[in-house]
């Protein structure tokens, strides 16, 4: 099977759902914001503070390209994976882009945390803000784009593995 992509704002669930779908499937799992975690031995908050957003975002396209010579791999990209031109592109390449929207309101909800979860953004912009700004980038990359503001992990997995045809030998 190729590798599933998951791209979407923080807080729409990529990593929870990555996990769960890559159990469900038999794939590896890899998440793009532990890859520079590891790399940097720091949290994501701390590096965008210490280096700011575009050093921030070199480092999450170094993230995207060490995603090499995988398959059969489930990928959750960091929020701000899409301003990466050169890493989606050769993510791409390797599989399917899933794009899972949530409504802002929804990530409002969410995200309480939105000063320390390391959300890679000017000072200053709201939810709002940049939710407005990274849609169009979210919407360009995917094959597939799920709305998975009212659905639990189990029906988004659901969905996803019914459109790779997951049991088709796809």
């Amino acid at each position: 099977m190729k590798n599933i992509i998951l791209t979407g704002m923080p807080g729409c669930g990529k990593s929870t759902v990555g996990v769960v779908l890559a159990k469900t499937l038999g794939m590896r799992f890899i998440d793009t914001d532990l890859i520079i975690q590891q790399a940097q031995h720091d949290v994501l908050q701390h590096l965008i503070e210490r280096y700011g957003v575009k050093r921030f975002e070199e480092m999450e396209e170094e993230a995207l390209l060490s995603v090499m010579d995988t398959d059969d791999t489930v990928i959750a990209t960091g929020g701000s994976a899409i301003f990466c031109e050169r890493g989606m592109n050769f993510l791409r390449q390797t599989g399917v882009c899933v794009y899972l929207e949530v409504s802002c309101d929804e990530l409002k909800r969410r995200l309480s945390n939105i000063r320390t979860r390391g959300i890679a953004a000017a000072k200053g912009m709201t939810i709002e803000d940049i939710f407005a700004e990274r849609s169009p980038y979210y919407e360009k990359y995917a094959d597939i784009r799920i709305d998975a503001t009212k659905l639990h992990i189990e029906e988004i997995t659901e969905i996803i593995a019914e459109k790779m045809g997951a049991g088709n030998g796809i």
